[in-house]
């Protein structure tokens, strides 16, 4: 009987014990698990955060790195706001600990380039936005590695100008993708994405009146779902050897043809030049 306030006062200390050094960080308000330390200006993350964090607010502050292994006691984290910072990279192993993550926002930053297997740890994620970027101009072919689970992506109003099908073919989840406010180049590298884009189309919910070409001239201000078979007709053209023996030929043609018309010319001109003389001569 003496062993039950003895066992409830260990319980309370060891309680305590677990909580300390992961109270709710200066200028955030915690609520449960959710921790939002949005908009005040924090141009570093808080060094420490409650451990059963499951909802982190970062979004409209100053924050341009987080450091390595930042998330790596966060066991519990769902989901990751950072949006509307000064973010041009991310460090490498950032979700090493991050495995539940499911809901990442990354927009309104400074990223330029989406590297390789920059979010391979982050084999939970559904959704990812990376929207409003306007210095990215590169996806790397590896860059959604590991994220089968990927559901919703959103790579819209940034800078891309092409991007490579290798990125997307490893999503087998993905049903949302948003493309528009990029300038893309319409030519005939980007027809295999294209396609792709088109057979996920009836699956795959995309902001396709939004994704326009820019260039080339011809097709600038096309959606790029517009774009048919038949628009990249011009990059299947091949030439067979009659057809080069062909364009030998008239070259060789238009050359004597040019040739001749020199000469013709230059006996025109002396002939001229000694009837006028001849005339000036009898006059005299």
């Amino acid at each position: 009987m003496l062993l039950g306030p003895w066992l409830v006062a260990a319980a309370a200390a060891a309680a305590v014990a677990a909580g300390a050094g992961a109270g709710c960080p200066v200028l955030c308000t915690c609520r449960g698990q959710a921790v939002d330390c949005s908009g005040q200006r924090l141009f570093s993350v808080p060094p420490e955060l409650p451990l059963d964090t499951g909802n982190l607010s970062l979004a409209h502050n100053r924050i341009a790195s987080i450091p390595p292994g930042y998330l790596a006691c966060y066991g519990q984290l769902r989901a990751l706001d950072l949006r509307n910072n000064s973010l041009a990279a991310l460090p490498a192993g950032l979700f090493l600990g991050a495995r539940r993550l499911a809901h990442l926002d990354l927009s309104y930053n400074n990223f330029s380039l989406v590297a390789a297997d920059m979010f391979l740890e982050a084999s939970g994620l559904l959704r990812l936005d990376l929207s409003h970027n306007p210095g990215l101009r590169r996806v790397h072919p590896q860059a959604f590695r590991g994220l089968a689970q990927l559901r919703e992506l959103d790579l819209s109003y940034g800078g891309l100008s092409a991007i490579s099908l290798d990125a997307l073919e490893g999503l087998p989840g993905l049903v949302g993708l948003r493309l528009g406010g990029n300038p893309w180049v319409c030519g005939c590298a980007m027809e295999p994405f294209l396609k792709w884009l088109r057979g996920r189309i009836q699956r795959c919910a995309s902001d396709s009146q939004l994704a326009e070409c820019r260039a080339p001239p011809e097709v600038a201000g096309a959606p790029l779902l517009s774009l048919t078979e038949e628009s990249f007709q011009a990059c299947h053209l091949t030439l067979t050897l009659d057809d080069y023996l062909f364009i030998a030929f008239v070259g060789f043609v238009v050359s004597i043809a040019s040739v001749a018309t020199n000469f013709l010319l230059g006996i025109t001109a002396n002939c001229c030049h000694r009837w006028s003389k001849a005339s000036e001569d009898e006059d005299v």
